[in-house]
């Protein structure tokens, strides 16, 4: 018997529509679904894999308890039940002794995101986190600063742009099917690509400018690019009189910022930073300087974010085609979106002081809806604000995530009780005292994705096979915690086929509206704000606030002097850390397929200060920082700025049962250092110092 399946890929967070084909309960093919523009069939390395993930004997197959010490991997199988009860009965004697704020739960954002937060307000936890705040927590705190909406609220008119300028954002190799595809279509119409990066990535090679700048100076550039456009009223004038609140103090500002003082701090020739401002502004409004995805580089990063938004701005690409635009929901349309667990009437708030401090003096502008993760290892250890005891984790990996390992294995052995749910042995799962194994996502159907754009639409990602193993879906799982602990009536569901139906509860569409297409679409026509007088600015003053009110009220400034970067001591290396095609993060090194074309990370380094260490191509080096050290391979090229050394995220993994990548290459987490902007709220993932040396293998 063969059916099809319309469903959303889970092999990364993008969530691409795909269609699988099931015949007598196994998955013979998966492809992009067919009936989504920019998608049409379309599907990544990751994507296509996903069928070696639901076969893997090597993934989590049913509820463990852990009956040694943490991370010894001594584990006894029990039933769901056991496990369930196990879990509440700790919990509940947690919550008892030290109250719902000692429980946490970080997960990397989901579908069942809601799922999660009804949880923590039914015990009377603040302490919810996502993975986004370590990818891009500044991005969104700098698009609030100018815009009143968060990265996620805005989108790129991929399709019709005509130049685009990417700082570090490997687009090529970060994958998004959707975006690649439209951008491809406008590269054949004549956009062009400006690449801004200290390493040749693939990105780079498709470029038509690429600048290999020094790292950490990428301010500098977009000062002396900003100074350049106002200079010579390159700008849209029209657009930034009618919206833009503080021109005038910007134009102040960068005076001091030519190019030829960017010139000395960046390395790029004066004469072509002053070539990419005229060119770019020949463009507008469909130019796009990419706000990026992953902004969690340096301690400044919220005003480099800042200064790529406020470079589009002067461009006048909001809600222009090939430009930047504002994602509208149902209600542009008189729809209504899907219902989430945590509009509930009834539901308990929780205003309890956050365990990252966010909202407070401390951290007064990340966004609580994803916090600020990286403070969790000094929560714990300090117990500041308070004692942290249990640590429900949720597709989350914290050991390879969160900088600075050690940091955070010590902080893990305070806790009194550590929850992994996860379809894979993860570092964290292997160090957990109870592990609740998810189904695949090609094992079950999921909550609701609302997904608003120029046409917003609803996916839905539907169950295609019986799980392989003793696995359930997450919001299942929680469910039956919620359950024990005397919170289920804020659970209305059985199955998820329930909780699905639920949701669409007067959105005017049913669960079998979605079996033809795995959407539906509230509008056939693509929503545009008028320019002139319709874009619905969520700022105080109603414009684009270049002089921001959100930062200026907290004792932030708007434009901060720009700081000189400092080129690392010789035989130092500023660390940098990134992605490949076929990887998604920590998540997908044991797969068999993935593994096979990637299996270890390796060290990219200068040739000319390789040749001075004395180190070869494929030579084993050791690499140190002051939180820690490992060995790892040399790839030695000159495709690498000399200040900077690189290496993949998402390696030297210890869980011993996920035998593919279990000891291959180094994590990067073990040599970072937990530094952060502590206005955006990112950690500054690339300010990590390291010491290379080539290392000799023992006998």
């Amino acid at each position: 018997m063969s059916k099809t399946v319309y469903s959303l890929c889970f092999m990364c967070t993008v969530r691409c529509p795909i269609k699988v084909e099931v015949e007598n309960g196994q998955v013979k093919w998966i492809e992009g679904n067919p009936h989504v523009p920019g998608i049409e069939g379309s599907l990544c390395a990751k994507g296509a894999a996903a069928i070696a993930l639901l076969n893997d004997t090597q993934r989590l197959q049913g509820p463990m308890v852990r009956t040694g010490p943490r991370g010894s991997g001594q584990w006894k199988r029990v039933s769901w039940d056991e496990a369930f009860d196990l879990v509440a009965k700790k919990l509940g004697e947690i919550i008892e002794k030290y109250g719902g704020r000692s429980v946490v739960l970080g997960e990397r954002t989901n579908l069942a995101t809601h799922v999660s937060k009804t949880f923590l307000r039914c015990i009377g936890s603040p302490n919810h986190f996502t993975h986004d705040a370590l990818c891009k927590g500044s991005v969104n705190t700098a698009c609030r600063s100018l815009f009143g909406y968060t990265d996620a609220q805005m989108g790129i008119d991929y399709k019709n742009v005509k130049h685009i300028v990417f700082y570090g954002r490997n687009f090529f190799e970060s994958l998004e099917v959707k975006p690649i595809n439209f951008l491809m279509e406008a590269l054949e119409k004549g956009a062009r690509i400006t690449y801004i990066d200290p390493r040749v990535t693939v990105t780079a090679t498709k470029a038509h400018r690429y600048f290999m700048i020094r790292p950490g100076t990428d301010l500098a550039l977009n000062y002396a690019l900003i100074h350049v456009i106002l200079k010579e009223r390159l700008y849209d004038v029209k657009f930034v009189d009618k919206w833009v609140h503080g021109l005038g103090k910007l134009e102040e500002f960068v005076q001091p910022y030519t190019p030829e003082w960017a010139e000395r701090e960046t390395g790029i020739p004066a004469d072509r930073i002053v070539e990419l401002a005229r060119e770019v502004s020949k463009d507008k409004p469909s130019v796009v300087f990419h706000y990026g995805y992953r902004g969690a580089s340096h301690t400044n990063e919220i005003y480099l974010r800042r200064s790529i938004l406020i470079l589009n701005v002067l461009m006048g690409n909001i809600e222009a085609k090939g430009g930047l635009f504002f994602k509208k929901g149902p209600g542009e349309v008189g729809g209504k979106p899907a219902r989430k667990l945590t509009e509930q009437e009834g539901l308990p708030r929780v205003e309890e002081v956050r365990f990252d401090k966010v909202g407070t003096e401390s951290l007064p502008l990340p966004d609580p809806n994803h916090g600020v993760p990286q403070m969790l290892p000094y929560a714990i250890l300090n117990e500041d604000p308070y004692p942290i005891k249990a640590f429900i984790v949720n597709r989350f990996e914290p050991l390879h995530s969160i900088p600075d390992r050690k940091l955070m294995e010590r902080a893990l052995e305070k806790l009194d009780l550590i929850v992994t749910v996860d379809v894979r042995w993860s570092d964290i799962a292997w160090y957990s005292d109870i592990v609740l194994p998810e189904s695949t996502f090609l094992e079950r159907t999921d909550c609701v994705q609302q997904a608003n754009g120029l046409k917003p639409q609803m996916f839905l990602r539907r169950q295609a096979v019986p799980p392989r193993y003793d696995t359930r879906p997450y919001s299942i799982i929680v469910k039956e915690i919620a359950t024990r602990l005397g919170h289920g009536r804020f659970f209305p569901y059985e199955t998820m086929e329930d909780l699905v139906r639920w949701q669409l509860e007067g959105t005017g569409f049913t669960l079998e509206d979605f079996e033809e297409k795995g959407f539906v679409s509230y509008t056939d026509s693509q929503i545009f704000w008028d320019r002139e007088n319709g874009l619905k600015l969520k700022t105080p003053s109603k414009k684009i606030e270049f002089v921001s009110s959100l930062l200026e009220n907290a004792g932030f400034p708007s434009f901060p002097p720009y700081e000189p970067v400092l080129p690392p001591p010789e035989g130092r290396y500023r660390l940098m850390v990134g992605r490949c095609a076929v990887h998604t993060h920590v998540s997908t090194q044991n797969n068999p397929y993935l593994n096979e074309l990637v299996p270890e990370n390796v060290l990219w380094i200068n040739t000319r200060e390789a040749e001075r260490l004395g180190i070869k191509n494929g030579d084993l080096v050791e690499v140190s920082s002051p939180c820690g050290d490992g060995c790892v391979k040399a790839y030695v090229t000159d495709l690498i700025h000399p200040e900077a050394v690189f290496m993949l995220h998402g390696f030297g993994h210890t869980a011993r049962f996920a035998e593919r990548s279990y000891g291959k290459g180094i994590s990067d987490a073990l040599l970072q250092e937990n530094k952060s902007d502590m206005v955006g709220g990112s950690p500054a993932l690339d300010e990590t110092i390291v010491t290379v040396r080539r290392a000799y293998r023992k006998a």
